[in-house]
């Protein structure tokens, strides 16, 4: 079956910092762009993080640009997202998506993704 494995969350200080891990199973997330959203509770799902199939192109929230990084590791058939200062605000339940096989040369947090990993808990608490 296809799915996303996410690995990494947990528990943390504010000011602190996480890697979420999102390995596909199943498929090749290559060349999908892939997105990173999170949701916490009584809030719409937003989105976060994307990076296109190439790596070569990010886009990020507001409220996380400048400290979230998203990356990817065609090789390992896995993407990441380093999240650095981590602000009480930042918890949520984070998922990982990918899109359909595209040639796109740009990410969009608003596009279609077709496979979801399970969510993680990020808690940022002192």
């Amino acid at each position: 079956q296809r799915q996303l494995v996410q690995s990494g969350g947990g528990l943390v200080q504010p000011g602190g910092s996480l890697r979420l891990s999102c390995a596909a199973s199943g498929f090749t997330l290559d060349p999908r762009n892939i997105g990173w959203f999170r949701q916490a509770p009584g809030k719409e799902r937003e989105g976060v993080s994307c990076i296109s199939s190439s790596g070569g192109n990010t886009n990020y929230a507001d409220s996380v640009k400048g400290r979230f990084t998203i990356s990817r590791d065609n090789a390992k058939n896995t993407v990441y997202l380093q999240m650095n200062s981590l602000k009480p605000e930042d918890t949520a339940v984070y998922y990982c998506a990918a899109g359909p096989f595209t040639v796109r040369a740009m990410c969009h947090m608003g596009a279609e993704y077709n496979y979801w990993g399970q969510g993680t808990q990020v808690t940022v608490s002192s």
